[in-house]
């Protein structure tokens, strides 16, 4: 259904979302909204392509998420985008990296509304999939929400019809990315009153959600729920966020040793194109989060997973490793088998 293509996101995330990341989220949460790592348009335009753009199609739907504030250059990345299989372009507005800054895009943006507009029109008129928008409810000291309402009314009048809200607003300066991650506030209800005063906007709240019952309760708000880092630790919350978010659908259920099995073609895929595991696997650290064998199988793909010439072998070690929870005499064959690589 369309009302529900974003029910459940995952959050771009710089180096972290990358096309490994999304390949994985994609194998335990079937429905949910894959975004990618922010990509600088003129990197687009003048660097590597398909470095940059490259995804496989069991991704989708995915978005790509662009920064910048030149409209032409956003229009056309944006076209590239679609070229490349993206199924949503969005716009970073809620960035708040002294980098980002430096090069006027990211949460600054949202102190030029009209700017922002520009660069939404700019690239709706370049593309046909939706054009969104990931903000913050507001920056510095200009957080009342007149000022929240003033931005959102001029991407919504240039064709954005979905917005994504980080419920803190950023502190441009004086504050790392991660502490502009923790310290300001979480506000929800303002990020609910857009949906009321917007009701025909798609609304999608981000920021500080981790279990089950925090989108129970946003999804009597907002449209959708968007999760960052406990989604990247924690990726069973993505299958249980499912399951909840389409109760009437038939969920996959979350067995780790089974997504292991789904994994190895894509690994062994990725391996051949001279890959190196570590860069495939470092994102699945997680998928033993809260059960017994989780250290073990953290251990083994962290220690022999970035070894020259690490292949599967590593990957199923670990597995045994992580169901037999971590037990002594299943060690002595990890290390023997993986030390051998």
């Amino acid at each position: 259904m369309p009302e529900l293509a974003h029910r459940l996101c995952v959050a771009p995330m710089m180096d972290w979302t990358d096309r490994h990341c999304r390949y994985l989220h994609r194998l335990v949460s079937p429905r949910a909204r894959l975004y990618t790592e922010m990509v600088v348009a003129q990197a687009i335009l003048r660097g590597d392509r398909a470095r940059l753009l490259d995804l496989d199609p069991a991704e989708r739907p995915v978005a790509l998420q662009l920064g910048g504030s030149d409209p032409a250059a956003l229009a056309e990345a944006a076209r590239l985008g679609e070229a490349w299989g993206y199924d949503e372009i969005n716009l970073n507005v809620g960035c708040p990296s002294d980098r980002v800054q430096n090069a006027t895009f990211g949460a600054c943006l949202m102190g030029r509304p009209a700017l922002v507009a520009e660069c939404v029109a700019a690239m709706r008129g370049a593309v046909r999939v939706p054009v969104t928008v990931k903000c913050r409810i507001g920056i510095d000291d200009r957080d009342d929400y007149a000022f929240l309402e003033t931005f959102v009314r001029a991407v919504v009048e240039a064709g954005c019809g979905t917005l994504i809200v980080h419920a803190r607003k950023a502190i441009l300066q004086g504050l790392s990315p991660k502490q502009n991650r923790e310290i300001p506030p979480l506000v929800y209800p303002t990020v609910w009153r857009v949906k009321r005063d917007f009701p025909a906007l798609t609304v999608v709240i981000n920021g500080g959600l981790k279990t089950v019952a925090d989108a129970l309760r946003q999804w009597q708000h907002v449209d959708g729920v968007m999760l960052g880092r406990e989604a990247y630790h924690n990726p069973g919350v993505l299958a249980a966020l499912e399951a909840a978010g389409w109760p009437d659908a038939t969920a996959p259920g979350f067995d780790p040793a089974t997504l292991v099995d789904r994994l190895e073609p894509y690994v062994r895929e990725q391996l051949a194109r001279g890959q190196r595991l570590h860069a495939i696997m470092r994102h699945a650290l997680g998928l033993y989060a809260g059960r017994p064998g989780a250290r073990a199988w953290r251990r083994v793909l962290s220690e022999f997973g970035n070894r020259p010439g690490a292949d599967f072998t590593v990957v199923e070690r670990a597995r045994e490793a992580a169901e037999r929870g971590g037990a002594a005499p299943a060690w002595a064959r990890v290390e023997s088998a993986a030390g051998a690589l």
